[in-house]
C-alpha cells in the first residue's frame, strides 16, 4: 500500500475540559451540514465516544499557525488521516 502524499506530521496534544470553536469554524460546519442548528455535530463514522474525546484535543497547525481544535483539523480540506496521536496534513495554503 502507497504512503500518502503530506507535507506535515502533526502532533495530537490533549487539554482538560471541552474548548469552543469559534464562531466561524461553526457557520462553516452547519454550511457543510455537519452540524445542526442546535450546534450539535454530525460527523459520519464518528461514534458519539470518540467525539467527546476529539473535543478536548487540539493541534498547532502548520498551515494556520496557531492552535487550533482537533475538530477543526478533522473537517479541514488538508486533513488527510489520523495515525497513532499523529495527523497527516498536506499543507496547502486556504
Amino acid at each position: 500500500m502507497a504512503e500518502l502524499e503530506r507535507k506535515y506530521e502533526v502532533e495530537i496534544n490533549e487539554r482538560e475540559g471541552r474548548q469552543k470553536l469559534p464562531q466561524e469554524v461553526k457557520d462553516e460546519l452547519k454550511a457543510s451540514g455537519m452540524m445542526d442548528e442546535k450546534g450539535k455535530l454530525k460527523l459520519k463514522g464518528v461514534s458519539p465516544k470518540m467525539l467527546k474525546k476529539m473535543k478536548q484535543e487540539y493541534v498547532d497547525c502548520p498551515v494556520l499557525k496557531e492552535e487550533i481544535q482537533f475538530i477543526q483539523c478533522f473537517v479541514c480540506p488538508n486533513f488527510q488521516s489520523r495515525v497513532m496521536g499523529k495527523v497527516l496534513c498536506k499543507g496547502d495554503p486556504l
